[in-house]
Order: structure tokens, then sequence, then C-alpha cells
């Protein structure tokens, strides 16, 4: 069953269309990749998965609701709640501990404190840095960084994990190594992943495959 889904979704800056019609089904605990050329609307898909941007025509739902149609507050209510985001860059907030950078979405849900420990402590846990929980992002190192990033995203136990370019910033040892933790914790915690990437081994830890090339999805591959 879909938990995302987008029906004939056109986006257009200015003159040009750079979302022609695309429609995409996710569903639950489904991991997919989605490639193409730089420019192809990869990543201007996923704002509009993820409720960052509004599509000028067609729908994208989560879990039933009409993000398009949802107004500002309830859409923030939306992203909080179901959707975390993985960005290339990290985006770690400098002066807040690692613990607290995972521990900050479930403060803004209004997670009791007792939750709160122990959701955190578990997924950091499971990303493995138990030793580095109370480092500030500048004494992490990149893989770590993104580390956090992922307990940060999947925090508040989201129906869907987006993922823009996870591994553009790390090294090929250290990208390899988040791209298995990412299939492991999306397994286990059963969260749809959708993964704009231009890494080929990234492949490897999806069920589907989706190939953009202007604008269009041109392959849906298993």
């Amino acid at each position: 069953m879909a938990v995302l889904e987008g029906r004939a979704i056109i986006r257009r800056f200015g003159p040009t269309t750079v979302l022609q019609g695309i429609n995409i089904d996710v569903n639950a605990g489904e991991r997919i990749a989605l490639l193409g050329p730089s420019g192809c609307g990869k990543t201007t898909l996923l704002n509009l998965l993820g409720g960052l941007d509004r599509a000028d025509e067609g729908l994208v739902r989560l879990d039933g609701e009409d993000l398009g149609a949802a107004i500002p507050k309830r859409l923030a209510q939306i992203r909080r709640g179901k959707l975390g985001t993985i960005f290339q860059f990290f985006h770690l907030i400098p002066n807040l501990n690692a613990r607290e950078n995972v521990e900050l979405p479930l403060q803004l849900l209004k997670w009791d404190p007792t939750s709160i420990r122990s959701r955190v402590g578990d997924l950091i846990h499971a990303v493995g840095l138990d030793n580095r929980a109370d480092a500030w992002p500048s004494e992490l190192s990149g893989g770590e960084m993104q580390r956090i990033a992922v307990a940060r995203a999947l925090a508040a136990k989201p129906l869907v994990l987006l993922a823009d370019e996870p591994t553009g910033n790390l090294d090929k040892a250290t990208g390899e190594a988040v791209l298995a933790l990412l299939k492991d914790l999306s397994e286990r915690e059963h969260t749809a992943l959708v993964m704009v990437t231009h890494a080929e081994s990234a492949v490897g830890i999806c069920h589907r495959v989706l190939r953009m090339v202007d604008g269009r999805i041109v392959e849906d591959s298993k």
C-alpha cells in the first residue's frame, strides 16, 4: 500500500517546465533510488514529495493527506511527524551537541522527556555513536555527522525518509557505510526511503530504481 504518492505532478519555474507529469508511488518500508543527470528534476521532485514546494498541477498525498491542500500550520505538523529528511551537507545545528540535535524534533513534537531519552539513546546506539553523543558537530567527522543526521531524521518514527545525495559529501568507504546504515535502519523502523543519488552503489540497497530524464521518469525497475 502506498504511503506516499504523486499524481500527474507538473512543476514550472518561469517558462521552464521542470517536472512533466510525474507519477510515483512509495509503499511502506520500500527503498527507492532516484537517479538521473544533473538538472533532470530529481531534487525538485524530492522537495515536492517532502512538502517543501508545491506543484503547479497534480497532487502529492502522504498517508492519504493532500500536501498541496494543507494550510502551512498543518503542513509543518505533517512534515515533523511523518517525514524525515537527510541532506548532503548534514545541516546539524552547531550550538547543539550530537544528542541534542537528535532530540530537537521530538522536543518540537512535545514528546515527554522520558520517551525522548529512550528514543534518542536507542537511535544513537543504532548508529554506533554512543561515545560521541556529547560531541559538538565541529568535533565530528563527516561520516559521524551524517550518522547523527540519519538518527535525527528517524527520531519521530516517520513514515517516509527523504534523502538528497546523502553520500555526496563523503568518501567512498564512509558513503557505503552510511548506505548500509540507511538500509538497516529503514528495515528496523519499517520506514520508506526515497533517495536522490548519483552513486550507482546506492542501487544495491534499494528495492526499486527510478531513472529520470528531462523531468520525466523514463525507467522504473526492481
